[in-house]
């Protein structure tokens, strides 16, 4: 119960301040939707290799590259607050280290899932057309994607001192993830190395299982591994985060 509510103070509190800066919770939806605006048409009509429509392949892709990379740079904030001193004054406090992240995390999967519905509604003004089931699980995908990146980008900005050194370390994985994952396209597209290359990234595996969902394809091995995957993801990076706010003091 005390976990529960220190959770939930800390959520509040950072979920507040993200509901104040309503431009900035657009501003993050940019990207993907001028990707779905512009890169979606040219794919229409086109043979993508699997089931459904050019935007049921793409759509899956973009919302998790929403959260690729609006997660893995959530760490920016822990630098300003520790130059502002917050972390310093929450360090002694009774909260909780677990409460101090997962406050964070889910704040940032709740913003980060009505970022989300906003680029799923455009889409389906663009002629997406899926099962409300495979939507929704669409975006539990989010949600752990979210927590799991979160947590390790706090967990990192934990330990480098500068924006400098956070910068190139999150460019570093960000980048590669998103071309080896099949995010805009299906691996299967590519040269067999390629495609069994792609499969050492965790994220390859939840978007194949989204891209199931939204053709209403749930009871399939890509379901079954993605699931595995996102929750063992999440379970692993919440570990490693609240290891390093205890050790760091935060």
């Amino acid at each position: 119960m005390t976990l529960l509510h220190d959770t939930g103070l800390v959520y509040g509190r950072y979920l507040r301040q993200s509901l104040r800066s309503r431009f900035a919770l657009l501003f993050g939806v940019l990207m993907p939707l001028l990707y779905l605006v512009f890169f979606g048409p040219l794919l229409t009509g086109l043979p993508l290799g699997g089931p459904g429509s050019s935007w049921q392949v793409l759509v899956p892709g973009l919302l998790l590259q929403l959260g690729l990379f609006g997660a893995l740079f959530a760490g920016f904030m822990i630098i300003i607050e520790k130059g502002q001193g917050v972390v310093e004054r929450m360090r002694v406090t009774p909260v909780s280290r677990l409460a101090l992240l997962l406050g964070r995390v889910l704040r940032d999967a709740t913003v980060f899932v009505l970022q989300a519905v906003l680029l799923v509604l455009a889409a389906v003004a663009m002629g997406l057309r899926a099962p409300v089931a495979g939507v929704l699980i669409g975006f539990g995908f989010v949600a752990l994607l979210t927590v799991s990146l979160a947590s390790l980008s706090y967990a990192l900005a934990m330990k480098v001192r500068t924006p400098q050194e956070f910068g190139p370390a999150v460019n570093a994985v960000s980048m590669p993830s998103m071309l080896l994952s099949g995010l805009m396209l299906p691996m299967t597209l590519g040269p067999g190395w390629l495609d069994a290359l792609s499969h050492a990234m965790p994220f390859r595996y939840l978007v194949d299982a989204m891209r199931d969902a939204y053709v209403g394809r749930y009871a399939t091995a890509h379901m079954l591994y993605g699931v595995l995957v996102a929750v063992a993801l999440a379970a692993l990076s919440v570990t490693v985060g609240t290891r390093v706010f205890r050790t760091a003091g935060a």
